[in-house]
């Protein structure tokens, strides 16, 4: 089967695990010929966004990338909005997919994307969608003209001829069908997934962290992670960790400061030497730090981390998104505030053997709904 992923809504990062990255790599594995059709933007140095030359190579999996840039339209910022290329009908035409997966819903490309599916009906088109409040729409002009105007037009223009448009959490379900009006017969419900390993493998990497971290049996570890800005409340964290003293928790960050925050954050994590502070780290590194972590931490903004830390048995500490219902089921604890974390911490080293059920409940939510071979064998059907 010839499955062409289209991120021309979405950006597409090299070397990260993301839902872009992910279920390519697993249609591979799977022994499908897969290529990837991507814009020019993407991260720079792991921090901020930004474009790279059109080119095509293959990525760290062996799947081609074919990176093409916006169609000139007047005035950069347009460009951005639209999200139009040339040439991706005639791509198409000689990729010949069977299936066609476009990430993301906002783009003038979809309407190409569905010609060619007119075109070919043979070919299977499954759109997904990313936007929520928290990441889209987050102010009037946003809200009322490009997506309650613009967006909506197109995706109401074409949604008719897509075989399914997935949703990757309750809030993107809310979206789709306030915001675009789909109707919810549409849509179905596929969360970002994450990597469940073997268990020899699973042991294997947690060992060697913790040996590398110097850390005992007993100790517990909690592993924050991610782009270290303010929305993700790595200062409450470490404010609410200071305040629970005992050296049987400790913390690992991974991740990239942004330089206005350096000035808060740092001062924080040079003061309480039960904080290591690893920086950035690539995918493949953070699966391992997952591994040999106890409780993941994330208390702001949310991350496609969050999936793969369930899938290595992680408990989970989490702010109450609407988005994060179906993944907290007996397996961790909600926090709003500083103090709400300070008396999670503080249970914890308390009680450590409450960490042993909420892992074996983080394993059975990530059977259920996580693991991307599952996720991925739905694009075959």
């Amino acid at each position: 089967m010839k499955i062409v992923h289209c991120c021309l809504s979405c950006f597409y990062i090299d070397n990260y695990n993301y839902q872009e990255n992910a279920l390519p790599r697993q249609n591979k594995l799977d022994g499908h010929d897969v290529s990837i059709i991507a814009s020019t933007e993407t991260f720079i140095n792991n921090t901020n966004l930004g474009y790279v030359q059109p080119s095509q190579y293959v990525n760290e999996d062996g799947i081609p990338v074919r990176r093409i840039p916006y169609r000139k339209i007047p005035m950069y910022f347009i460009r951005r909005k639209v999200r139009s290329y040339k040439g991706v009908y005639q791509i198409l035409e000689r990729e010949n997919p069977d299936v066609i997966l476009f990430h993301g819903v906002p783009a003038w490309e979809l309407r190409n994307i569905v010609k060619y599916k007119v075109a070919h009906p043979g070919t299977k088109l499954y759109v997904d969608s990313h936007e929520d409040l928290n990441n889209s729409a987050r102010d009037f002009l946003s809200r009322n003209i490009l997506h309650k105007v613009f967006y909506r037009y197109i995706i109401r223009s074409v949604y008719s001829y897509i075989d399914k448009i997935f949703y990757l959490s309750y809030e993107t379900k809310d979206f789709l069908t306030t915001i675009y009006g789909i109707p919810e017969k549409k849509l179905e419900f596929y969360p970002l997934g994450g990597t469940i390993l073997e268990d020899q493998e699973y042991l294997a990497k947690r060992d060697r962290i913790r040996r590398e971290l110097d850390l005992s049996n007993e100790d517990i570890l909690l592993v924050h992670s991610g782009k270290l800005d303010n929305l993700k409340k790595t200062e409450d964290i470490l404010r609410a960790l200071i305040q629970v003293p005992s050296q049987r928790l400790q913390l690992v960050i991974v991740g990239s400061i942004p330089e206005d925050m350096k000035p808060v954050l740092q001062p924080l994590i040079e003061v309480d030497k039960r904080v290591n502070y690893v920086g950035w780290k690539t995918a493949d590194e953070l699966m391992e730090y997952l591994c040999a972590a106890d409780v993941y931490v994330q208390p702001g903004s949310q991350s496609a981390t969050m999936q793969n830390a369930i899938c290595c048995g992680c408990a989970m500490i989490l702010y109450p998104h609407k988005s994060h219902e179906p993944y907290l089921q007996g397996n961790g604890y909600y926090v709003k505030s500083i103090e709400d974390m300070r008396q999670v911490f503080q249970e914890i080293d308390d009680d450590p053997s409450v960490l042993k059920n909420m892992s074996d409940n983080s394993m059975k939510i990530a059977k259920e709904l996580l693991d991307y071979k599952k996720l991925a064998a739905r694009l075959y059907e």
